[in-house]
């Protein structure tokens, strides 16, 4: 089955307007992979049949899920342990001491890997009243990966090389190789459908927010809008973290740098 250059350049679009994801030239042959499935399943001959049936959808249900398969979703447990040992050494401490809701958000959570480990840090090195605080809410525009986050049930596989000490804190055993996320760390986190191009019904402040290897794949106003959305929500002294392999160089904004992924209101 063949993608022709106009209907990618529709997809991509297409993804585009929703999302704000731009796809680039080279990316033709990803798309066609996870969608071709989506095309066999609804018995379409080509792309273009796909298209006028996303199009003609008042219901908006192929659309979304079209941009759900079409959503990179790699994350990791630990995922760049430098922030996380940011957060441990130089923010528990203060909010340790603080009063009143203690909020974090995951912007592009993906499968939940992200959400569970800060909840695991943070429950490190909090005293219980604090904890008792503690308000994680982890958001993904992608439905597909909402489910394996809220299920909190791994393969055995993607914990291998965190400490035995870790994965015993982490995780509870299940049968057939499989790990699921302890109860007390799942009850912190709230996870729900975004879309971070359209309306945020939260209100702030979080003294928190990340949002880590998401903007990458977005374009630099698309950026710049965003950033500027996340400094309206943190309370003063609180933090945004990008990926540490990420830039905000081009992108106007009033956070200042701390270091590499790090940003203090």
């Amino acid at each position: 089955m063949q993608l022709s250059p106009d209907s990618f350049a529709r997809i991509c679009d297409t993804l585009y307007q929703v999302s704000g994801i731009k796809l680039e030239a080279g990316k033709e042959e990803l798309v066609k992979a996870r969608l071709v499935k989506i095309l066999n399943k609804l018995d379409l001959e080509d792309f273009e049949s796909y298209l006028e049936l996303v199009k003609r959808d008042t219901t908006g249900l192929e659309l979304k899920r079209m941009v759900d398969v079409l959503t990179t979703n790699k994350t990791s447990f630990f995922r760049e342990n430098e922030h996380f040992v940011y957060l441990r050494k130089q923010i528990a401490p203060a909010l340790a001491s603080a009063s009143g809701p203690l909020r974090i958000w995951c912007a592009g959570c993906s499968s939940g890997e992200e959400a569970y480990t800060l909840s695991m840090v943070l429950g490190d090195c909090l005293p219980a009243g604090r904890l008792a605080q503690l308000q994680i809410l982890a958001t993904d525009i992608s439905e597909r990966v909402l489910a394996t986050a809220r299920a909190a049930e791994y393969p055995a596989e993607l914990a291998a090389e965190l400490p035995e000490d870790v994965r015993r804190r982490l995780f509870e055993k299940l049968p057939g190789e499989k790990l699921r996320v302890r109860a007390e760390l799942r009850k912190r986190i709230s996870f729900a459908r975004l879309n971070l191009m359209g309306p945020w019904p939260m209100r702030g402040p979080f003294d928190a927010i990340f949002c880590r290897n998401v903007m990458i794949y977005f374009d630099k106003p698309t950026q710049e809008s965003l950033v500027n959305r996340y400094h309206a929500l943190i309370r003063p002294g609180g933090h945004m973290f990008v990926s540490r392999t990420e830039s905000l160089a081009g992108v106007q904004h009033p956070f200042e740098y701390v270091e590499p992924g790090v940003y203090r209101r």
